[in-house]
């Protein structure tokens, strides 16, 4: 059993927006390593959706629906489940959604983080705390170098500006009420993690690559790419997840030190134009075509300006925390697109969860075949990171 392993044994964690595709996958990983995992989040977005697909909530010890924005019914939740450890997930993730509805988007992601963090700061007991935000979250997404976690915060849509205000209010809460300097006292490390597009088995949101590619395989038809030549930093979802686990593990014996902003990113070979990644894609699904979309101009078809490829340096977590990433581009569309297909040919007798816990374990399997030792390079980094510091 590897450290990962014995260290969730009976842990209990708030996980919000566990309905969610992301958060499915953590509660199902989280479940699997033994802890006691409640969640706190809105009714799936989707139909279908991860979470009733892979009978997420029988493995949950509560289950609560609601929104973050509903400070009181959040706070009493805290107060209920007294959660060791908090991966705040729930958000509104959609970029165009967000030009649809921005108040509801800073809401929800800005808002709803400064409620979780007053939940905390009035309840007490919280030991870890993880607000995962976006690599967006960055000013001027379309430069060439790679985002280092000091580099200036900012957005130019809704939904990159409500997500720089998430790692303000987080930055401004862990100074103001969790300082790391004063970790023995207050018992709390609270960190924000920043992820690029993730992918996976069992997203089904609108307007995302993965979900329209495999929406129009299913039926035959030829997948509708607006901006081939568009790049995006592409990474399985199991990545980011990984890095959120080996974090907690070292906020939990290092709050002052890793209390802290994180960037979890694929590789700069992660880096592919979405006519590449589409093709890829039906490489693996072995069959299937793409066509190149020609919207008419009519104003409800008028889209927001799509960004180019946001880098994320990785150095500091790979330096300090021994997390790197497991999976070439080309494996994790494969195992993507893997689960899909299993799902397409299995049909009524398809198990996600077998699916996604089979995944876990491969991924696992690789990370130890890469030389990964899951976070047991923490303590022999801490002259690193006093240094560094």
């Amino acid at each position: 059993m590897n450290r990962i392993e014995q260290f969730f044994q009976d842990k209990r964690v708030l996980v919000t927006g566990h309905t969610g595709f992301q958060g499915s996958w953590l509660v199902l990983w989280l479940t699997e390593l033994g802890a006691q995992v409640h969640g706190y989040g809105l009714e799936p977005a989707t139909q279908p959706n991860l979470f009733a697909e892979s009978g997420a909530e029988e493995r949950l010890t509560s289950h609560t629906i609601g929104d973050v924005r509903d400070f009181a019914a959040l706070r009493q939740v805290v107060r209920d489940v007294r959660p060791e450890l908090v991966f705040h997930l729930a958000s509104q993730p959609l970029l165009r959604r967000s030009y649809q509805q921005p108040r509801e988007t800073f809401e929800i992601n800005c808002v709803g983080t400064v409620n979780l963090l007053e939940a905390i700061r009035k309840e007490g007991g919280v030991r870890v705390c993880q607000v995962v935000t976006s690599d967006r979250c960055y000013q001027g997404v379309d430069q060439l170098h790679a985002f280092r976690e000091d580099d200036p915060l900012g957005g130019s849509d809704p939904y990159a500006g409500s997500k720089a205000c998430a790692e303000l209010a987080v930055a401004a809460y862990r100074q103001s009420f969790f300082p790391p300097a004063q970790a023995a006292k207050h018992g709390v490390s609270v960190a924000t993690v920043r992820a690029c597009n993730l992918i996976g088995g069992g997203d089904w949101s609108d307007e995302r690559l993965f979900p329209d590619c495999i929406r129009a395989l299913v039926k035959h038809q030829p997948i509708v790419v607006r901006n081939p030549h568009a790049v995006r930093p592409l990474q399985h979802v199991l990545e980011p997840l990984a890095g959120c686990l080996q974090l907690a593990l070292a906020q939990w014996y290092e709050p002052a030190g890793f209390a802290d902003a994180w960037n979890f990113g694929p590789l700069p070979v992660g880096h592919w134009p979405i006519r590449a990644v589409v093709e890829e894609v039906i490489r693996c699904w072995k069959e299937g075509s793409w066509t190149l979309d020609a919207p008419s101009l009519t104003p409800d078809r008028l889209m927001p300006p799509e960004s180019h490829a946001a880098k994320l340096d990785i150095t500091k977590a790979v330096t300090l925390l021994g997390w790197q990433p497991v999976y070439t581009i080309e494996q994790a569309v494969q195992e993507t697109v893997g689960w899909y297909r299993r799902r397409n040919s299995q049909g009524a007798v398809f198990q996600a969860a077998a699916a996604c816990l089979e995944q876990i374990r491969t991924y696992s399997a690789f990370a130890s075949q890469a030389g990964l030792k899951w976070a047991e390079a923490i303590p022999a980094n801490r002259e690193a990171l006093v240094t560094a510091k």
